[in-house]
């Protein structure tokens, strides 16, 4: 078991979000490691939190990490909100980033869970996904 390649993973995931023009285009740059303060924008990409646990086999030492993603927006309804999760689903699904150690295995869309926030001011998509590493 290694969970040596979390914060390469976490940098990598963080990355593809960036540099996607999709979603670039629907949330600027606001995807965020921890909730900065001050006003925040209207929507924004929150990385969440992260579950690990041995994957090794006879090649290496590697893990399978479950990845939380929260997509948060003060617009009103689910369109927003649901908009930029279909873009993160179709980033994610099947990616492998490139890592500053290891490498991503498989990378897969698990489950969504979509709820009203802040009094039913808000809303957020709690996005989770698999990805298996490997550290050779």
């Amino acid at each position: 078991m290694t969970y040596a390649l979390s914060g390469a993973l976490q940098a990598a995931v963080y990355d593809l979000l960036q540099s996607d023009p999709g979603l670039t285009a629907m949330i600027g740059d606001a995807v965020y490691d921890a909730v900065p303060g001050g006003s925040l924008p209207e929507t924004y990409v929150l990385l969440g939190q992260e579950m690990a646990k041995d994957a090794s086999d006879a090649e290496g030492a590697g893990a399978e990490h479950r990845l939380t993603l929260s997509v948060n927006t003060s617009a009103p309804g689910f369109s927003t909100a649901k908009g930029c999760a279909a873009v993160i689903c179709d980033l994610l699904h099947g990616a492998q980033p490139t890592l500053s150690r290891g490498h991503v295995v498989d990378m897969a869309f698990l489950k969504a869970t979509a709820r009203r926030i802040d009094g039913a001011a808000g809303r957020q998509i709690d996005l989770q996904f698999r990805a298996r590493v490997a550290d050779a």
